[in-house]
């Protein structure tokens, strides 16, 4: 399709879809394994349980779960699709893309699509390439997908990260609307804090070697203290710019979603922007932190629930490796 100067239209979310594998890790289970308890791991991270992927399937398994859910929802078929952008750090394969596994499987024929690497902020960054695609009318409808099976790049032995990530896909179809719908998205990034936060081997600096696995280089590693710190000014950072951008206040927002990566994260997010508390939408106590799948999960899970009504404006952040984060304003319209 091509872009014509006159096309520039307002964006609108108008289906949503999750899914979550069966089986379920309580904190029990780590009590069992580990030197941990409930008690420790809730105080200090907010989780009761998270979902765990079964060995016979990957990320693109969840993803085609979440996508059919929002392609009911909105009575389309798969070839209707103009693009698929699936944000994860967990891909089937390097390559191909597992967006473009997600087409296959969904007989989404001839459907382009592409995979977005930007850890936690994956999806905001996904979400804003759907965005301008639609907005300058080069396509429709834009399927953004964030998927991750992270228990299967994490230590469990590692007592101090296992248990706070779990694998779970959800995202949101994207097309034009008459009024306004996303408001307004912002990304920022920060290469130089790649020690912090990452996951070495795979790719071409440390291909897979044997001395790499001995040290455990293709797990996840993480400085929780740094990633504390960077994650509230960034997210409390974003928030404030999209907010500003959009004309809202803090007390316009009706519902809040920040990323799942750690209650007391996410409780001194809320304290700096002075958000009311019950507008802060939780999930993180019965998933924990599913990365590119946290933010859409949150919004799919407050939908079904009930708590996402058309009209309410709905603020959203994220932060993750890289550093990456980014900030969102939505006015919901379904």
């Amino acid at each position: 399709m091509q872009v014509e100067s006159e096309s520039i239209r307002n964006v609108g979310i108008t289906a949503v879809g999750a899914h979550l594998p069966d089986e379920v890790l309580d904190n029990t289970w780590f009590e069992e394994r580990l030197d941990t308890t409930d008690e420790w791991i809730r105080s200090r991270s907010g989780i009761v349980q998270r979902h765990r992927l079964p060995e016979n399937e990957a990320t693109s398994d969840l993803a085609v779960r979440a996508a059919r859910e929002m392609l009911e929802m909105r009575g389309l078929e798969p070839t209707d699709l103009d693009m698929i952008i699936l944000a994860t750090i967990t891909p089937d394969h390097l390559f191909p893309s597992t967006a473009n596994l997600v087409q296959a499987k969904l007989g989404a024929t001839d459907v382009p699509g592409y995979d977005m690497y930007a850890a936690c902020s994956g999806f905001l960054y996904a979400l804003m390439q759907g965005y301008t695609m639609v907005k300058s009318g080069i396509y429709d409808k834009v399927m953004v997908l964030g998927a991750e099976a992270m228990t299967r790049i994490l230590n469990f032995k590692d007592r101090d990260t296992c248990f706070l990530f779990g694998d779970a896909a959800a995202g949101c179809l994207l097309e034009p609307s008459d009024e306004p719908g996303i408001m307004d998205l912002y990304l920022g990034a920060d290469g130089s804090k790649f020690d912090f936060l990452h996951q070495k081997t795979c790719g071409s600096k440390y291909p897979v070697n044997e001395e790499r696995i001995r040290n455990g280089d293709q797990y996840v590693y993480m400085e929780g203290r740094e990633v504390f710190k960077h994650a509230v000014r960034r997210m409390t950072q974003a928030s404030e710019v999209v907010l500003e951008r959009s004309g809202w206040t803090i007390e316009d927002v009706d519902i809040f979603f920040a990323h799942q990566a750690n209650i007391r994260i996410i409780d001194s997010t809320v304290k700096h922007l002075k958000i009311d508390k019950s507008k802060n939408y939780v999930t993180i106590d019965k998933v924990a932190n599913t990365t590119a799948a946290s933010i859409p999960y949150g919004i799919y899970d407050a939908y079904m629930a009930g708590r996402l009504k058309p009209g309410d404006k709905v603020l959203v952040t994220a932060f993750g490796g890289g550093f990456t984060w980014g900030g969102g304003t939505i006015t919901w319209q379904i």
